[in-house]
């Protein structure tokens, strides 16, 4: 076996107070950099996003996607000598993460300003729904939630106010987890700086709407927004899935008018559409989609998807299959570039793809999915408590 390179954050301590995606997501990115991430779990349930579903061989996948790498710990924060031992943790750790329900740190004693006044070189990071302050401060906030308020919605889907359709991935929770992961890292070279600890403060709402600064400067001043296209683009045609023979579709897009004479020659086979008045300049072809759109699902309609792939791709028009799931899973060039490793969980090896971002200095720590509780015991012992100590908060329900 060679000796594993050193890896950024070998050596740091996270505790996490955490639960469902965006602290979780946070944290894993963190472990997978060398941090060790304490996961701190309510006894007997965990993390609800535990029982979210059972889909990878009994395991929910959102848990399974967000909590490799990291050790379970279950304390009861409510109970008086859960506080102790969070104390002892912290103690010895770099950063606390938690998203819990607004105020509720704070309430427990684990404000920055309490935790900075006994912790001076502590990174505390807080994630909620809409930040602190202000009139949203305690306002519930689940990712489909913040998809609406920050406008999300209002872009996604079809023209008809009935068809504006959310992300089918928890968009609001990986943007808030990923601001929160870069926010630690910035603290951390800080910290190197000064010598003291800092706070973050990310918010869901400002995490996606950071990320929709394009339609919100393309509706400045009163302008109206762009208008929903579904999967095409709103202004820019053609540019969109079209379906093939045999039920496949085909994304693709046109960038300019030497793409468009390169599409009907050598896609299409029709030369007299470049001239065409109607399709001469993107604007035009964008008012006449309609019309236009269904000349090109004529013409793919002879064709399987692997055919008209491979006439783009001649033409050098940028294109993709519209892959589901199991395509996904199956991708070639995922494989081709050795992206998959397998970790262990409590139902034995799974899948899991390596981070994106691949540094070549050294390898990302890809360690199991943690049993609810699986550490508690080396834990304990490692802050000093016996075994007798252990079976004591085991009955009283602390651990």
């Amino acid at each position: 076996m060679t000796e594993q390179n050193p890896r950024p954050l070998d050596g740091i301590t996270v505790v996490s107070l955490e639960h469902a995606i965006a602290a979780p997501f946070c944290t894993r990115q963190l472990a997978d950099m060398g941090a060790r991430v304490v996961k701190i779990e309510r006894p007997g349930s965990g993390d609800f996003a535990r029982g979210y579903d059972q889909r990878v061989d009994g395991l929910a996948s959102h848990f399974v996607w967000t909590n490799r790498s990291k050790e379970s710990l279950t304390l009861d924060l409510k109970h008086d000598e859960a506080g102790d031992i969070l104390e002892s943790l912290l103690g010895k750790a770099d950063v606390l993460v938690q998203n819990l329900a607004p105020g509720a740190a704070a309430r427990m004693g684990l404000s920055f300003e309490a935790l900075h006044a006994r912790f001076p070189k502590l990174i505390v990071c807080d994630i909620s729904g809409y930040g602190e302050g202000g009139p949203y401060e305690k306002k519930k906030a689940y990712d489909l939630l913040i998809q609406s308020e920050g406008g999300f919605l209002s872009v996604t889907g079809g023209p008809g106010e009935e068809q504006m359709a959310k992300a089918g991935c928890s968009i609001a929770d990986i943007a808030a987890g990923m601001y929160a992961y870069t926010g630690i890292l910035s603290a951390l070279l800080l910290r190197g700086k000064t010598g003291v600890g800092s706070r973050i403060d990310v918010s869901m709402l400002e995490s996606l709407v950071e990320w929709m600064g394009y339609p919100m400067y393309y509706a400045y001043n009163g302008a109206p927004p762009p208008p929903r296209a579904g999967a095409s683009h709103s202004t820019i045609y053609p540019y969109g899935p079209f379906p093939t023979k045999g039920g496949g579709t085909v994304m693709l897009g046109l960038q300019n008018e030497r793409e468009w004479a390169l599409f009907c020659e050598k896609v299409l086979l029709d030369s007299a559409l470049i001239t065409d008045e109607r399709f001469s300049a993107n604007f035009k072809r964008s008012e006449n989609r309609e019309v236009l759109r269904q000349i090109i699902v004529d013409g793919f309609s002879q064709l399987s998807v692997d055919e008209v792939v491979a006439r783009l791709e001649d033409a050098q028009i940028a294109n993709a299959r519209v892959n589901d799931m199991q395509g996904v899973w199956d991708h070639p060039q995922l494989k081709a570039r050795d992206g998959w490793r397998e970790v262990d969980s409590p139902a034995g090896k799974l899948p899991s793809l390596l981070p994106p971002g691949r540094n070549a200095a050294f390898t990302p720590r890809m360690d199991a999915v943690p049993g609810l509780g699986q550490h508690t015991a080396s834990i304990l012992d490692e802050l000093g408590l016996s075994a007798t100590d252990h079976a004591r908060l085991l009955a009283a329900g602390v651990v």
